[in-house]
């Protein structure tokens, strides 16, 4: 009781605060990063290196009213097509300023609906993908699967171009709050899916679930997990539902009256986080569940947890590339981000340049800042001799932020010579810890609350 009133005097139920997928996090980027920019940091990639690749597909046969992606709508295969082309040409773009001997160690195709490409499609994008850089040994392709766009010839042809995890969006099973979003799902096309993958031969299944949606109740979010639980998924991501309609217009749709409170999203996590620990899942970060023997699980017992725009992942690479509208890249010396509009994405690769519209350039401060947030988002814990010898000229800096984050934040955090770590009670905190050492302001309207 103790812990959750400390909890609540530190903003718990009333802040907005960042996921922090990045640091500085999106909002944060600027138009001083352009096309040259990216150019010039793909041809700085080191030779014979393992990369990642994102590619955006930003389409989707029908909207769901929940979701805050850039997306848009079409019921014909002609956008589909003519976007295609262009991500062909941005990947020969990419082509002529990869270097020598770069290999894809993780391939994760995102969107929208990935998976309403047809099989020539799905066949075609992976031949091109594959000429301009092939896979690592041991290699990760995953893709964004929904259930209501899936079949045997899209499963097979996936399959041939060499996925192996899938991850399926559920988001809740149950009919009230599947039409309060805007997404209906039935859990037989849910369980079909996923029996399909499998007898593919694909070896590892996510899914994505969300608390906090309209009408859900810790008895509907109980029967959701445990529907979901008889799918066996080898990692689950348990997001919260980010109400923010002067953002996502579609989101008007939904009464926001029918919302759960703060206090209640939180015993809607707490009730789904004790059915996945009971069922044997391990909590990974602030939101992911996986299986022991799941690579994230074993990531998170190495300490090897890393935190990227796909949120908890296990990828070393140093480098991971966006491409498609909207999309994001990372690499050592900063983030670019493309056009976010389909037409102005198209229209800068077909003027034989990246869409690159805006970034961010690191400092040594930022990364120092970024690495001490992705801790904490990861492990729960800062190591001040990790510190140490990773920033060496910044470590007098590294101590006075441990020093002031455990005066804010009291018995919530223990500060010792070793570093500072989130007690366990504390966890809830996490995002609302780590943005005391955001050294950018941030708007309580850009981001998603804390709980």
């Amino acid at each position: 009781m103790h812990m959750n009133s400390q909890m609540e005097k530190l903003g718990l139920f009333d802040a907005r605060v960042p996921r922090y997928t990045s640091y500085p996090t999106a909002p944060r980027f600027s138009a001083a990063v352009g096309p040259d920019q990216m150019a010039n940091w793909l041809s700085q990639i080191r030779p014979g290196s393992g990369i990642s690749l994102y590619l955006h597909i930003p389409f989707c046969r029908r909207l769901c009213w929940f979701c805050a992606c850039r997306t848009q709508g079409t019921r014909k295969d002609g956008p589909v097509a003519a976007y295609l082309k262009t991500l062909a040409a941005e990947l020969d773009l990419l082509a002529r300023h990869l270097p020598e001997g770069v290999t894809l160690s993780r391939m994760h195709w995102g969107g929208g609906t990935p998976t309403l490409l047809s099989p020539s499609m799905i066949t075609g994008l992976a031949e091109r993908i594959a000429q301009v850089a092939p896979f690592s040994p041991g290699a990760e392709f995953s893709v964004e699967v929904d259930p209501n766009e899936i079949d045997q010839q899209r499963v097979d042809s996936l399959a041939r171009a060499g996925m192996n995890r899938a991850s399926i969006g559920v988001q809740d099973f149950d009919g009230d709050v599947q039409r309060t979003i805007g997404r209906i799902q039935g859990f037989e096309a849910t369980r079909d899916a996923a029996d399909m993958l499998r007898a593919a031969g694909i070896r590892s299944l996510n899914a994505d679930i969300l608390f906090g949606l309209p009408h859900q109740d810790r008895a509907r979010i109980a029967a959701t997990v445990q529907s979901l639980l008889t799918l066996s998924p080898d990692r689950v991501a348990l997001y919260g539902y980010a109400h923010v309609p002067w953002m996502a217009r579609r989101q008007s749709l939904i009464p926001s009256d029918a919302l759960p409170a703060p206090k209640e999203r939180l015993a809607l996590f707490d009730t789904a986080r004790q059915l996945f620990e009971w069922d044997g899942y391990r909590q990974i970060g602030i939101d992911h569940f996986a299986l022991p023997d799941d690579t994230l699980a074993i990531a998170a017992r190495n300490g090897t947890l890393r935190r990227n725009f796909q949120g908890y992942t296990d990828e070393p690479a140093e480098t991971l590339v966006g491409l498609g509208a909207s999309a994001i890249s990372r690499f050592p010396q900063g983030y670019t981000q493309n056009q976010p509009a389909t037409s102005s994405h198209t229209a800068s690769i077909r003027a034989g340049h990246f869409s690159t519209v805006r970034g961010h350039m690191f400092t040594d401060e930022d990364r120092l800042r970024a690495r001490i947030i992705e801790a904490l988002m990861c492990d729960f814990e800062v190591r001040s001799g990790e510190l140490e010898n990773s920033f060496p000229d910044l470590s007098k800096l590294a101590g006075t932020l441990l020093d002031s984050a455990a005066h804010a934040f009291g018995d919530t955090v223990k500060r010792s010579e070793s570093g500072l770590r989130i007690v366990e009670g504390a966890r809830p905190l996490t995002r609302i810890i780590a943005r005391h050492f955001d050294a950018y302001q941030v708007s309580q309207q850009a981001h998603a609350s804390a709980i």
